[in-house]
């Protein structure tokens, strides 16, 4: 159940799958034989990791009904990589995005393909993913959403592989094959305005999962839970430097209880100087230790 979680993050799952964006990415040449182009490559990793930080705090549509355009529109982006000589292996990822706004009416689909080889060139990967996203709005306050995803893994029934020895073939034991949710419900802001923004939504969701069990005469077990979800986000500023967020999602249904809850201070200083401290606190019933904490700390200093 754990895996629902994705589902309370949709939306910013569909806005991850943007319009492509080309760059030059070489540091300098010859930098790629030295192995400096592969220590650039881990700085432009980290400053996308700081940059995704502070972007955890922008909500687009914690102020009101986002202005967007109207119609039909998205993206598609496409990355493969062929291996040949000491390793032979291939990787391929597609990711595309379908939007339509209309009126009150903001909805999109988005979905994830990706395939992979491991070094002797066996297929090690082989995800779908599909995500829906959806949001009527009835006035400033009142609005009405709808969640839905499907995960499948194409290589969870191949535990039967005549080279695979009982000790991998146990590993498949509880592997995911399928796994759907959609989840309907009201949303309301309680406060919006310039200095401070709260929301809150409650839904029903159904979710259905399909797993390995050896115990089966098919060897999956199919299984449909109802769950019950709800979330909060808050947003305070004090000043033009420094602003609050509180985000909390959770989750319930007949597998197990979940939550999870990130405050987050932000600071920006100048134009130059930014700084986020974030403490973010998940909670699952169903584990021994049933509470993790994460503090994170990200600064950007630029001259």
């Amino acid at each position: 159940m754990k895996t629902l979680s994705i589902l309370l993050g949709a939306t910013a799952l569909a806005a991850a799958v943007s319009s492509p964006v080309f760059a030059q990415t070489e540091f300098a040449p010859g930098a790629n034989v030295t192995g400096i182009g592969n220590l650039d490559d881990r700085l432009d990793d980290i400053e996308d990791a700081v940059q995704d930080d502070f972007d955890r705090s922008v909500d687009r549509s914690r102020f009101g009904r986002p202005d967007t355009r109207e119609g039909l529109f998205g993206s598609v982006a496409l990355t493969y990589t062929g291996r040949d000589g000491n390793d032979e292996n291939q990787d391929f990822s597609l990711a595309g995005r379908l939007s339509h706004n209309q009126g009150p009416f903001q909805q999109s689909v988005g979905i994830l393909l990706e395939y992979a080889e491991d070094d002797d060139g066996d297929a090690e990967t082989e995800d779908t993913s599909v995500i829906y996203d959806g949001n009527y709005y009835f006035n400033e306050q009142l609005y009405a959403f709808i969640l839905g995803r499907v995960s499948t893994d194409g290589l969870a029934e191949d535990y039967d592989d005549p080279d695979l020895t009982p000790e991998e073939v146990l590993e498949y034991e509880g592997r995911s094959k399928r796994d759907a949710f959609i989840g309907i419900g009201p949303g309301y802001r309680i406060i919006n305005n310039d200095q401070t923004a709260w929301r809150v939504q409650a839904g029903v969701g159904i979710r259905y999962t399909q797993t390995v069990d050896f115990a089966e005469p098919d060897g999956l077990d199919s299984n449909t839970d109802t769950g019950y979800i709800a979330s909060s986000r808050f947003y305070h500023k004090f000043n033009d430097q420094f602003f609050l967020t509180n985000d909390t999602d959770y989750l319930t249904s007949d597998a197990n209880d979940l939550a999870t809850n990130e405050l987050g201070l932000n600071f920006r200083m100048s134009d130059n100087f930014a700084t986020r401290v974030s403490y973010r606190t998940e909670y699952q019933s169903d584990r021994e230790i049933r509470t993790d904490n994460t503090l994170g700390v990200s600064l950007v200093v630029g001259f």
